[in-house]
């Protein structure tokens, strides 16, 4: 790895950029030398500073503080940290909520019977992302990770859900351990106050608990592991962010209360290992407990843009695959025309979606072929739209646009009808500006518009999601189904450490909400594929009787299904970047069950400066006969960091580079007995040719062994060419 005294400038510089933007003025971060006690801190900045969070952990002894004069905070800082009690000192940095997918297209029309399916049916036998992970062959010999302890470090589970315990916390309870450490009220700035229970107001902590160990519910699926026993650490308020001092509390406390493994569905560009919260999960891992982390939802940013806790040594990272389903959760409601009988409809409620209420219908045209509605201010005679539901085309221009013209006069509640036979989950910009907004299909919202237009009184009733009817509908994602989610965060760390480790399902996921939300959603991101992770780690530790990280990550890798690379449209012939999608999609049996083992996950030969000239891998044999191995090869996609100045970093997708590099092993066939090892030498020429050094060229792909036991394992390696040391940053007398 590139020791940190000669990391590049220009992943410092990009550091610099992020941390500005995310660090809390005046905070701090102090871990204490062994022996020393916090008082020492504490007397030092004794009517100075307020103390934020006390850690007084195996793993972790320190606290965190923020000065009352920001402008003071680091001349005091510098002379606190030159203390000998003071092992390491790092500024506070604000995490924000990982962002999920708010939009999901489904080819269908929501009112037709084509598509809408009874409770308790699915479209298909299995739940596909169990299917696309193998998560459906361990269940079927009753594998459900019976007894392990999963922790949520999230938003909180709300444990009234009938899915998640039906009011049931505690033991004995499936969310059945955690803590509450921040109260409602805490936005990542304030001081946290916790709360009694870790009961969930936001939605997201939910959704990843029901990946988890959702059990039977009326929509048809389950959790991967639904033997599992949760704990829910809730590191965010009702609003806001959270920051990397509660991270580092919640981890070592779930770490101290017993958890098996720890999963985190959070995290914030940054990318160094060091980071505390990092650097805290890291710790746990090498105590044993496999931690799960998002490899993030920056995937537009391209490459060298991991996330903040997933940057930790030995945690695993993880990458995001797009369902191969497309479900949509929809719900029942009614109308009347002219007060009369009521008229069932669907709907998608959109984000937010404080339903609950009947109110007259507006629509912002009575032209049901308007491309731009409501896409410029509304007439100065449009009359108070806070007395209605507002009816809007979708088209012309972004949902935002449409919904800032009708709130200008006074809308709140927002009902959209598609404008072609998808259904779209609306979700804008700033939620905080209507209380609800949902979408109907072409054919009813054109209805509506008819009715209107002939002067008939057209009154919805919505209820309440908490008392709606859920509907679950699916069809076919052909497009980008199966392959890595073109959100999910690209490595490596900007120490060339590999990230992410490996992918699972996170596009389009269908789970639980709070009853309050509705109960059942569908979310996309990171967010989704690191719980399932997580849950498969469970049912192997079960298959297997030990929870060794080291082990389970190099599993993992080594069965996984590195998928083609697609561009959001289309999928192309050569294999995605190692640095996009790590080992593969997981593949839980494969895992479970393999008896080649290989060590370790991956390989990095770092940059043309720092070229790992022979790195070494491991094959175990731990069946109970013989097994001839064949090694070989599989590049992916080199692709440029920088653009064609050398100098600004691309987006994604990064512009491919026709070259490869190729590796030599020390021996091509290998022939282990039973309960025998072998270590390979590989020597990498990295990708030449016709590429500009400047532009940090990255270069990945993957080693295959194939057993003549049937076993077929992959090792990811990555490498650069490029100095990342010389590497420019800006042009001078620029500025950033």
């Amino acid at each position: 790895m590139v020791r940190p005294t000669l990391l590049t400038s220009l992943v410092a510089a990009a550091y610099a950029a992020v941390a500005v933007a995310n660090k809390l003025p005046g905070a701090y971060i102090v871990e204490l030398e062994d022996g020393h006690d916090h008082a020492t801190v504490l007397n030092h900045i004794d009517g100075e500073a307020s103390t934020r969070m006390t850690f007084d952990y195996k793993l972790f002894r320190g606290l965190s503080f923020k000065y009352h004069d920001p402008q003071a905070a680091e001349s005091r800082s510098k002379q606190l940290a030159a203390l000998p009690a003071v092992k390491k000192m790092w500024p506070v940095r604000i995490v924000p909520k990982q962002a999920v997918g708010g939009v999901q297209v489904v080819d269908m029309a929501l009112d037709d019977d084509k598509g809408v399916m009874q409770a308790g049916r699915l479209p298909k036998d299995t739940f596909a992302p169990h299917v696309m992970t193998q998560v459906d062959r361990l269940r079927a010999k009753g594998i459900t990770g019976k007894g392990i302890k999963v922790a949520v470090i999230d938003t909180g589970i709300d444990f009234t859900h009938p899915a998640l315990g039906n009011g049931c916390f505690g033991n004995g309870c499936l969310v059945s351990f955690g803590t509450d450490l921040v109260g409602d009220a805490f936005n990542g700035s304030n001081k946290a106050i916790p709360g009694n229970k870790p009961m969930d107001c936001v939605g997201h902590g939910t959704h990843v608990a029901g990946i988890i160990a959702a059990q039977k519910n009326p929509l048809g699926f389950t959790g991967a592991a639904t033997g599992v026993t949760l704990g829910a650490y809730r590191v965010f308020g009702c609003q806001g962010h959270t920051a990397n001092d509660v991270l580092v509390a919640a981890f070592n406390k779930a770490f101290e209360d017993g958890a098996n493994i720890i999963t985190a569905s959070i995290g914030a560009p940054e990318g160094w290992s060091e980071d505390p919260w990092a650097l805290t999960a890291s710790r746990i891992v090498q105590a044993g407990v496999p931690c799960t982390i998002a490899a993030g939802n920056d995937g537009a940013s391209g490459l060298f843009y991991t996330d903040s806790g997933a940057s930790g040594k030995g945690v695993t990272a993880v990458a995001s695959y797009d369902n191969v389903d497309a479900p949509l959760v929809s719900f029942h409601s009614t109308y009347n025309i002219n007060d009369g009988r009521s008229i069932d409809f669907i709907y998608t409620p959109g984000d937010p979606a404080e339903w609950g209420l009947s109110m007259p219908l507006y629509a912002t045209s009575l032209d049901y072929h308007i491309d731009d509605d409501a896409c410029k201010p509304l007439p100065a005679n449009t009359p108070d739209l806070g007395k209605y539901i507002v009816l809007v085309r979708r088209g012309g221009c972004l949902f935002t646009d449409k919904l800032n013209n009708v709130v200008a006069k006074g809308a709140q509640y927002v009902m959209f009808y598609n404008n072609e036979p998808d259904a779209v989950i609306v979700s804008p910009d700033d939620p905080t500006i209507v209380k609800a907004t949902g979408m109907v299909s072409p054919k009813i919202g054109i209805d509506w518009v008819k009715l209107l237009k002939a002067g008939r009184k057209v009154t919805l009733n919505i209820e309440n999601l908490a008392q709606s009817k859920p509907v679950l509908s699916s069809s076919p994602n052909n497009i980008t189904g199966g392959t890595v989610s073109t959100y999910s965060s690209w490595g490596p760390t900007w120490e060339m450490e590999f990230k992410p480790q490996i992918g699972a399902p996170g596009g389009g996921i269908l789970s639980t909400l709070p009853v309050s939300m509705g109960s059942y959603g569908v979310m996309s991101g990171t967010s989704m594929a690191t719980p399932l992770t997580a849950a498969i780690i469970a049912l192997i530790s079960e298959v297997r009787g030990t929870f060794d990280p080291e082990l389970m990550t190099n599993l993992l890798s080594s069965t996984a299904k590195p998928s083609q690379f697609n561009d959001g449209n289309n999928t192309y012939a050569e294999i995605a970047p190692a640095p996009q999608q790590g080992g593969g999609l997981v593949q839980a049996y494969d895992a479970a069950y393999a008896t080649s083992l290989l060590s370790p996950s991956s390989l990095s030969f770092n940059d043309t400066d720092h070229l790992a000239t022979n790195l070494n891998f491991t094959i175990t044999n731990q069946g109970s006969s013989a097994v001839t191995y064949k090694l070989d090869q599989i590049p992916s996609i080199t692709m440029y960091t920088l653009g064609q100045d050398g100098i600004s970093p691309m987006s994604f997708p990064n512009e491919p580079v026709n070259a490869q590099a190729s590796l030599t092993f020390s021996q091509n066939s290998i022939t282990l007995p039973a309960g025998h090892r072998a270590v390979v030498s590989v020597t990498a020429k990295p990708a030449a040719g016709a590429i500009n050094p400047k532009r940090l060229a990255l270069w990945s792909g993957y080693v295959t062994i194939t057993g003549s036991d049937g076993s077929h394992l992959s090792m990811p390696y990555q490498g650069l060419t490029g100095s990342l040391n010389k590497a420019t940053v800006l042009e001078r007398g620029q500025a950033w």
